[in-house]
């Protein structure tokens, strides 16, 4: 099990549709990409379990379930069947810690892999690290997730040929870095991990997908942009695979670009019914449309949206993007009467409520209603507390960052300009100091940005200038940087850098 096949087999099935009554129409083959994953399960659901893992590493994660259940029906034998299902659940970039379902779901079916018979001692290792992640008795979610990093470390060390294991272990590392490390150790580890085998096995999924994920920052993402392009050829037939070349487009102010992957990746996404995988790839087109000042485009999406009638969105990833999608529209724009009317979707968690109630903030203060700007902080500084009670420290600091942000404008609103410079620049501090996580594109507004625009409204338009020039360090091409830009060099009397931003904007 531990050692590669020789050959990896290709994950390729052929769907037929019937597009008439008269005629056939044949569906493009399925791509997911190419997995070989040695086991001892019957030689007859090696295919269907390559097919699976594939799904798995393309967090194709309900087909991935899908899949596995039926080789589980082919072969009961099948303990790393049993493992993938379990697998399937822990979506350790996306949602943790893992709802108590998914706990207990992934408890059994690791119970149910122990007692099949004929498992491998190497596949018993896989078991046994996994295990600890769905038991509860180990630890919080943290120390659970630390730990199975660190069992995938030793596996992967004791058995080096194993190229899945390999994988598996970085992804381990991705889902474990801490978003204050701003060094990126872990990603920089997990890229020592990958390259290496992106080289030997380029059509791996896994491989392409995770590579981008660890040079997601500003640092490393020039170094990602060859995984974008390959990810979204080799498994164009899982739509989070067409959405994840934005993420690195998206460090890099490739406008175009994130539209038209994410374009692919919303209609396949629409095709395979997967509500979350649709709003994540419009949340990216609108953040990409409006930098491009194609508001029409957004409005579009927008739109499109509303006809969606989401009644809920508990599940953060559509919580988030269904509320996103109108706060960027507003406070892109400026169109602070719209910000007003933001509100989150209905069961939102705390975070995502957050975004809202800091829009609205800035729509009061920036309309100069002094009071309503200052309630909705007051409600943020609730969140605040809220996710600090519930021990979810990354978001109560983000929302913090809101707090710092809106109170900065409603100073500014009471003419009170030093004390919204300090306050913008120390949540523009705070925020340098952590990375975003993997659902969203960046904020809705990058608080030094914010900073610029401050300190312009405030006559300081050299300040301003070095502020937006940061602030396009981080997040190149963003319209509302380039434009304070090129006003702040106006007004600062600096001709040059004055036509590089004009030319920039066009």
């Amino acid at each position: 099990m531990i050692k590669n096949a020789a050959i990896a087999i290709v994950v390729l099935f052929l769907c037929v549709r019937v597009a008439g009554a008269q005629e056939h129409e044949h569906a493009a083959p399925e791509k997911l990409g190419k997995v070989s994953f040695p086991t001892s399960c019957a030689a007859g659901v090696k295919a269907r379990f390559n097919r699976a893992v594939a799904l798995l590493h393309s967090f194709t994660y309900e087909p991935a379930e899908a899949a596995f259940q039926e080789v589980v029906k082919e072969d009961p034998t099948c303990a790393m069947a049993h493992w993938g299902i379990a697998m399937s659940g822990y979506r350790q970039l996306w949602q943790p810690p893992l709802p108590g379902d998914a706990l207990a779901k992934g408890h059994g079916e690791l119970e149910l892999a122990r007692q099949a018979k004929g498992s491998s001692a190497g596949e018993q290792e896989y078991l046994a690290a996994a295990a600890i992640i769905f038991d509860a008795t180990v630890g919080s979610y943290p120390e659970r997730a630390g730990k199975y990093r660190d069992a995938m470390a030793a596996l992967a060390q004791r058995h080096p040929d194993d190229t899945e294991a390999q994988i598996f272990y970085a992804l381990a590392l991705l889902s474990t870095a801490t978003p204050q490390d701003k060094t990126h150790h872990n990603q920089k580890a997990a890229a020592q991990i990958l390259e290496p085998l992106y080289k030997k096995y380029p059509q791996h999924p896994g491989l392409a997908h995770y590579i981008i994920h660890a040079d997601d920052n500003a640092e490393l993402a020039a170094r990602g942009e060859r995984a974008a392009r390959d990810y979204a050829q080799i498994a164009p037939s899982a739509p989070h695979a067409l959405h994840m070349p934005s993420h690195i487009y998206t460090r890099l102010g490739m406008w175009d670009d994130s539209i038209r992957t994410n374009q692919k990746a919303r209609v396949a996404a629409h095709k395979q019914g997967d509500t979350g995988e649709e709003l994540h790839a419009m949340d990216y087109m609108v953040y990409a449309a409006l930098q491009k000042g194609r508001d029409e485009q957004a409005a579009a999406i927008l739109n499109e949206l509303k006809a969606m009638n989401l009644q809920s969105a508990k599940e953060f990833k559509v919580g988030y993007a269904a509320t996103a999608m109108p706060v960027r529209y507003a406070v892109e724009r400026q169109q602070w009467k719209d910000a007003t009317q933001c509100v989150a979707t209905e069961g939102a968690p705390p975070q995502v409520t957050a975004l809202a109630v800091w829009a609205r903030a800035l729509g009061y203060a920036r309309s100069g209603n002094v009071p309503a700007a200052a309630a909705e902080v007051e409600t943020l500084k609730k969140l605040v507390d809220q996710l600090l009670a519930a021990g979810n420290q990354y978001w109560a600091g983000q929302v913090q960052i809101q707090v710092e942000e809106a109170g900065a404008w409603v100073a500014m609103a009471e003419k009170k300009p030093e004390d919204a410079v300090v306050l913008m620049k120390k949540a523009a501090d705070e925020e340098d100091a952590v990375e975003k996580l993997p659902v969203t594109p960046g904020p809705v507004v990058p608080a030094r940005e914010q900073l610029g625009t401050l300190l312009s409204m405030a006559g300081h338009h050299q300040e301003a200038l070095v502020e937006f020039e940061k602030a396009l360090k981080d997040s190149p091409g963003r319209r509302g940087a380039l434009q304070g830009a090129m006003l702040s060099a106006k007004a600062a009397g600096s001709e040059n850098k004055t036509a590089f931003y004009e030319a920039l904007l066009k």
